[in-house]
Parts: structure tokens; sequence; C-alpha cells
């Protein structure tokens, strides 16, 4: 029997958002990588799928540039093959003839950089903006709340405004619908307090477009883009001349709970991941303070 692969990618899509609760934006991102293999390898049915196939894929991957010349990513590349695995896992579940997913090795990566602030910086970010119009309030509720939750920015965009501000915890839904309890530092709360106060329109949204004077906005919901255009905007405005994104915040928000004692196992749940091997990025600074632990107690009878 033979399968036609588009229809079997539409339904592999499909799957993840009715069977796995993948979020739109996965979907997009799976349909465009594996949209691309396709197009690339000019594959029509799943039983064309060999290790030639995506021996003479991942080269195309290997030797593609962007827009200033510069080559993708292994950590990107790997973006698009995980796409490819897991089609090919669904297709064997469905025993569909064609390349085992095991056969596909990703790309080995050096360690992954985090962007982070220093404390001075990050000070200055939530400080910055004094004023008391509905956007400086709007700008200073949003950064105290990304730095209290270490939400991803679209968890913070779906929040909504009935929020029961006597409490310091709130319930989000993250990446695969899981639900997490998250917290609210006093000052965040104080600060949403202080934005909600001010809003005088009646959209459900917590975090809202501010529309111009006479201007008819339908979607008051803060976007995406919206988010990180504040935050850049914040930062600029606070002299720090790094990038600065709301996953920043996240970085900090969790590099903030291990300086100060937190355990990995804590940090992985309060940040939604899935696996503890993804919080593993900040051993840095456990690391950091295993040294300083070490010089504290360690072999402290010979030092005398």
């Amino acid at each position: 029997m033979s399968h036609n692969i588009e229809e079997l990618k539409k339904q592999f899509l499909e799957y993840l958002e009715i069977e796995k609760g993948r979020s739109l934006k996965t979907m997009e991102s799976y349909d465009r990588y594996l949209s691309n293999f396709l197009k690339s390898t000019n594959v029509k049915k799943p039983e064309e799928i060999t290790d030639e196939t995506v021996r003479v894929y991942r080269l195309n991957l290997n030797r593609r540039r962007g827009p200033l010349g510069e080559n993708l990513k292994k950590r990107t590349q790997n973006y698009y093959l995980i796409a490819l695995r897991m089609f090919l896992k669904y297709l064997s579940r469905r025993t569909i003839p064609s390349l085992s997913a095991e056969r596909i090795e990703l790309s080995k990566v050096t360690g992954r950089h985090l962007d982070l602030i220093s404390r001075e910086e990050l000070e200055r970010l939530l400080s910055g903006g004094a004023g008391q119009n509905l956007k400086n309030l709007r700008d200073r509720a949003i950064l105290e709340t990304l730095f209290s939750t270490g939400l991803r920015v679209a968890e913070l965009c779906s929040l909504n405004r009935d929020l029961d501000l006597t409490r310091d915890e709130l319930s989000v839904k993250g990446k695969g619908g899981r639900i997490r309890v998250v917290f609210l530092s006093p000052l965040a709360k104080a600060a949403i307090k202080r934005y909600l106060e001010q809003r005088r329109d009646l959209d459900p949204a917590l975090f809202a477009r501010i529309a111009k004077k006479n201007q008819s906005v339908e979607e008051l919901r803060l976007s995406h883009r919206g988010v990180e255009r504040v935050v850049r905007h914040r930062a600029a405005t606070a002299g720090i001349s790094k990038k600065v994104t709301p996953h920043v915040l996240r970085h900090s928000f969790a590099t903030d709970l291990l300086e100060n004692g937190a355990d990995l196992r804590s940090v992985q749940a309060l940040l939604g991941h899935a696996s503890i091997g993804t919080t593993e990025i900040y051993t840095h600074v456990t690391d950091k303070h295993l040294r300083e632990v070490h010089k504290a107690f360690h072999a402290l009878r010979r030092a005398r």
C-alpha cells in the first residue's frame, strides 16, 4: 500500500495536537522543519526516506548559510533532525515502512551559553520606568512578573486579569499542556495591582496593548513580540547594552534561586522543565557554590 508523504505529515501534526497536546507554536515549527526536509529531498513516499537521503539532507543543513553568510548552528540543525525522528517514530507506530528513527544521530553541541545580566543591571532594569502613566505601570508589572515567576513569554501573554492577588501563587499551563504553580513576590503583586487600578478597558488579558487616542483595537492582549519590545525598550532605557529578552529574565530567575541555595529539582519544577537535563544548563551556578563550600570547609585542620 502506497502512502502519500504530505498526507502522513498532516496526520502526524494532528496527532501532536490531539494526542500529545503540543502548542500551536510547536506545531508550526514541526511543520516548517518537515516541509523543509520534504522540499530538499523531494521525498514522496515514506519508504523513500533512507540513510542516504538523510545523509544528503544533513550535508544540505550543514552547508546552509544565513542572511549574513553564517553557518546554521549545530543546535539549530538538531531541531530539524529531531522533528524528522519524531515523524519516523510516528510512522513506525503505525507500522508504515520507512527508516528507523534510531538511525538518525544528533550532532554533538558544546554546552549552551546562557545570556545573563549582572545583578546591578537587573536592579536597574526592574527599578526603571518610575512614571505613573498606564504604560509605565504595565511595563513595570511585566518585568516584575517575569522575574518573580520565571514564566516563558507565551505563558505570561496567556495570563488573565482575574488573578486573586490576595494569594501568592497561580497556576499556569506550560509546554505540553503541563500545569504548574508559580509564585508572585510582594513587589510583583504590588506592581500588578497598581497597573490594574489604572486600566479602564474590560479586556480579560492581564497584560494588554495600550490603544492610542481615538484608536479602535479589537484584540488588546499583548503579543509575544509586544512583550519582547517592552523588555528591549526598558533595557535600553536602563542603559544596558546587552541584548535583553524575556528569556534572559527567566535565566535570571533560575540563577537567583540557585545562588540563594535552591536545589536543582525545585528549580526544574518552578521552570516547568520536563527533564532535569534541561535545567542542568544552570549547573555553572551550583558549581560555583560548590567551590565556595570546598574552600570554606575542606581540610580545615591541615590549614592550621
